[in-house]
């Protein structure tokens, strides 16, 4: 069998419906269950639905084979894991942005408000620019809007947000989408189910372009 962690949510949705037209569906699985295990009744695949930021714990700790995680999310924590595949789904940007009016003082450090701290610490590193990082989990656009950071680092989808709150991208750091990834483990010993599973997707995602 192959346990399957996918996101709650609509990306998770996506991604199940994908599997399940390609010869992977569960019957038991109904998204307005509050059950959050389901096995199919061929024991070929049991899927399991945990928040997007956990999917990548739980294939790096072995208890999914495999999963499905934002580049985010595989770019800030670094699990140890493989990455098999972009599945070209939930695309969006990791950006910097700041105040319309904003002008970098290079005399002091940048203040830079994000979740993604260690996606921000190494984007500034590798410029050479020193920062003060400040952690938030959420409504980060306030931070420059209220004064406490110059820019944030964040995921920027349609840049709706960043209009309304007077604020505008001033540097991409990536493409974010979607990435089928590997227990290392489960890579080896289950290569063959993995692999297949692997390979199915891939060509249902180009189909789907």
């Amino acid at each position: 069998m192959i346990n399957i962690a996918l996101p709650k949510g609509r990306l998770g949705e996506k991604v199940y419906k994908l599997l399940s037209d390609i010869g992977y569906k569960c019957d038991e699985y109904s998204k307005d269950s509050r059950k959050l295990i389901f096995s199919d009744k061929k024991g070929e695949v049991s899927y399991f639905w945990v928040k997007p930021s956990d999917v990548a714990v739980y294939v790096e700790l072995g208890a999914a084979d495999i999963g499905v995680a934002g580049k985010d999310i595989l770019d800030e924590y670094c699990p140890d894991v493989y990455e098999l595949a972009d599945l070209k789904m939930g695309r969006c940007s990791m950006c910097v942005a700041a105040l319309e009016d904003f002008k970098d003082d290079l005399s002091s450090p940048l203040r830079v408000a994000t979740k993604f701290v260690h996606t921000a610490e190494k984007y500034y590193n590798e410029m050479g620019r020193d920062i003060e990082l400040i952690k938030l989990n959420g409504s980060i656009e306030l931070a420059p809007v209220l004064g406490i950071s110059d820019v944030i680092v964040d995921i920027v989808e349609t840049g709706t947000t960043l209009k309304e709150n007077n604020l505008k991208v001033i540097g991409r750091i990536s493409d974010i989408s979607a990435r089928l990834i590997a227990n290392k483990s489960s890579y080896k010993f289950k290569n063959g189910g993995v692999l297949s599973i692997c390979e199915e997707l891939r060509k249902a995602v180009e189909n789907c372009d």
